[in-house]
């Protein structure tokens, strides 16, 4: 690549080195545009006899190309890619979904000396028309072997994000208490609203339960028949671990037992277990505040009918003190 200074009328198919301002101070045209016949006329009616322009050498491929072969293979899913000035491109959700990211594969991409990428988190919660990454080169121009290098990676490990669409979240949602389960759902069913509509879930299936291990598996047995996406155990009380009431209920009806303690504050105490596909999350404390907690890092990506394993609530931790 060279940058050398040429006559107006010989730019066209060049780059521009600079950003070209009025004499006012606006933009006229932005550095690494490629100049066309019609950029040229417009700068000669400006006045300039001469610009500051680049041309790519061989075997270079110019920065607009670049990030778009970029963008196009490192997502899925619910994601449209747009083009943007300066050598970028930029994703953005096309429904509301759980943004899932490849963490490792992001850092090695952006290990290579030409391209880097930016995500959202990962399990992020995303809306329609939201940014969720963008793609940014290396002024001008890539060398066409350091784009083969960055996108073969992921021709062979594949996308590094996926855009997973909600498709009607629907949580189902049990209230216990040693007492009385109706106490439970007087006092969290406020903030269980608040969390539920930020991710604009709704909550169709709501039950009460006395605390006790028949009376919780019977309640969990009619929830789950209604198949919602994830079941939210809100209880009053704080179990040391899956030997407690609810952990028993949920190996009573069968459920496979994913993770007890998520290295999470707000949210330690989170017990997540499987009934066939549907997740049951119970997070003591967590639906008594609104405040960020682990139930808030976790359900998008439930809502969405991603199956979170042990192993990620275990990668939860770097980040995971929230307050």
């Amino acid at each position: 690549m060279k940058a050398l200074t040429v006559d107006v009328r010989e730019s066209t198919g060049r780059i521009l080195c600079c950003t070209i301002f009025r004499p006012g101070g606006k933009k006229l045209l932005a550095k690494g545009h490629v100049l066309n016949e019609e950029d040229v006329r417009l700068l000669e009616t400006e006045g300039m006899a001469e610009v500051w322009v680049t041309s790519l050498d061989e075997g270079e491929v110019t920065e607009d190309e670049a990030v778009m072969q970029v963008a196009a293979a490192i997502g899925c899913g619910a994601l449209e890619i747009r083009p943007a000035a300066g050598g970028r491109a930029n994703l953005f959700a096309t429904q509301d979904c759980c943004l899932l990211v490849d963490d490792e594969l992001l850092k090695q991409i952006n290990c290579t000396a030409s391209i880097v990428i930016a995500t959202l988190t990962n399990f992020s919660f995303a809306v329609a028309g939201q940014r969720v990454a963008t793609v940014k080169s290396t002024p001008f121009a890539v060398a066409a072997p350091e784009l083969e290098a960055v996108t073969s990676i992921l021709r062979e490990r594949g996308p590094i994000l996926q855009a997973r669409a909600m498709q009607d979240p629907q949580a189902a949602v049990l209230y216990t208490d040693p007492v009385a389960g109706d106490r439970a759902r007087q006092l969290f069913e406020n903030v269980m609203r608040q969390r539920l509509d930020k991710f604009r879930a709704t909550s169709n299936f709501v039950l009460s339960a006395i605390e006790e291990e028949a009376s919780v598996a019977r309640a969990l047995q009619h929830l789950i028949r209604a198949k919602p996406s994830v079941i939210l155990v809100a209880s009053t009380t704080a179990p040391a671990g899956p030997e407690d009431v609810v952990g028993r209920a949920m190996a009573r009806i069968g459920c496979h037992l994913e993770r007890f303690l998520a290295p999470v504050e707000p949210g330690s105490l989170l017990l997540m277990g499987y009934k066939d596909e549907i997740p049951i999350i119970s997070a003591p404390g967590c639906f008594r505040s609104a405040k960020m907690n682990v139930v808030d890092l976790i359900l998008p990506a439930l809502l969405a009918k991603y199956r979170i394993s042990g192993w990620e609530i275990a990668g939860l931790g770097h980040g995971g003190l929230l307050g």
